[in-house]
């Protein structure tokens, strides 16, 4: 999963719901761009250029994965659908909004049809004021001066006056911060990894990943699993133990929660599936021992992938070790998550079809997945 962009954009309104327009474009520039990390104050200034109402202007952070040609195609989609009309003339004049990328992480671009940073924006006090509040210390990388600079330097005298109506973040509909604790479950493939790594980033999520692959014993199983099985899972028995002890122990008090992709009961599904029964007996009752004072997850999900899309996931990240693995072996897997999962009576728990969805490559599914999480 490729690293999300950090963006930053202008948004300006003039004719219609002026406030209602902006907060309009964060909502879609949400649903169909990227998670919004902040949003500046809503400054209202005078009309530059032309004759017309005056403007309410603010500025957003947002993460992205689209590249700078695709986003600034998204953001003049979203200008047509909140209706602005494409002009024929070359003048300014009045809009129900603008959208104006500034910053794309530090990238200069100089093409015909896209400029980056955006070429006016030091002039503008209506732009410099309101980026100001989310990134006064990001620097401009052709000027060489932070926005702090550019606007203490700016030669525009523009009354600049903030309203007192804040803008609202999409993101907050979610209610992840209701849990200290959760565990994305799922079967080899299925996802889990990418998801709480994409929740973690968006939502100020203490991240925990298990180390699955530093195990030195977990590519001799694939290749010998009847010989190599209980010396595998003894090890993440002791690993599982000793990571999910000391993330649970260690606070971050910059973090609203934590987020894991396993829960520490998947020991005792695999070693089902992979140990005879005299050796399997023998491993849950190790199991208890460590694991009887560990806390369980707030919110235990479960994200289901039929057999063939695990095998396509599989395939498309390229372990080495996991070449081996059978549909067999991954639908033993799932029948024994599913099992355990229908006998815990004190889990909140929720199993979330997601076969028919790609929430890394699609934004729509990866909103749609976040709307089954929360749903109360």
């Amino acid at each position: 999963m490729t690293k999300a962009k950090k963006v930053y954009i202008a948004l300006g309104s003039n004719k219609g719901n002026k406030l209602q327009n902006l907060q309009s474009a964060i909502d879609l520039i949400f649903a169909k761009i990227g998670t919004i990390q902040k949003i500046s104050k809503v400054y209202e200034t005078p009309a530059l250029g032309f004759d017309g109402d005056d403007f309410l202007n603010a500025c957003i952070k947002v993460e992205t994965d689209f590249k700078p040609k695709k986003l600034m195609s998204q953001l003049q989609i979203i200008e047509k659908t909140l209706g602005r009309k494409k002009s024929t003339s070359k003048r300014y004049e009045s809009r129900e909004i603008d959208l104006d990328i500034l910053f794309y992480e530090g990238e200069i671009i100089d093409e015909k049809d896209i400029v980056i940073p955006h070429p006016e924006m030091h002039k503008r006090k209506f732009v410099l004021r309101p980026l100001y509040d989310i990134a006064k210390d990001i620097e401009h990388p052709k000027l060489n001066k932070t926005v702090s600079d550019l606007f203490e330097e700016c030669n525009d005298d523009s009354e600049i006056e903030p309203i007192k109506i804040w803008l609202k973040n999409p993101k907050r509909i979610y209610g992840f911060s209701d849990y200290n604790f959760i565990a994305i479950e799922g079967n080899i493939g299925a996802g889990k990894t990418s998801l709480v790594t994409k929740i973690s980033n968006d939502f100020n999520a203490k991240l925990i990943l298990e180390r699955f692959a530093d195990n030195p014993f977990l590519p001799k199983f694939y290749k010998e699993p009847e010989r190599y099985a209980f010396t595998l899972e003894m090890s993440f028995l002791a690993d599982r133990y000793q990571q999910i002890s000391d993330d649970l122990s260690q606070l971050d008090l910059f973090k609203d929660f934590m987020v894991s992709d396993y829960d520490v009961h998947k020991s005792l599904i695999f070693s089902k599936v992979t140990l005879p029964e005299d050796e399997f007996r023998l491993y849950r009752k190790l199991f208890y021992q460590v694991y009887k004072d560990i806390a369980r997850p707030d919110l235990y999900v479960y994200l289901y992938q039929n057999t063939e899309r695990l095998q396509a996931n599989i395939k498309k990240r390229g372990r080495k070790y996991e070449k081996e693995i059978q549909d067999d072996y991954l639908e033993k897997i799932n029948s024994g998550y599913l099992s355990f999962l229908r006998n815990q009576t004190e889990l909140n728990l929720k199993i979330i079809d997601i076969s028919d969805r790609d929430f890394v490559k699609n934004r729509e599914d990866y909103l749609w997945l976040l709307n089954e999480i929360n749903d109360k």
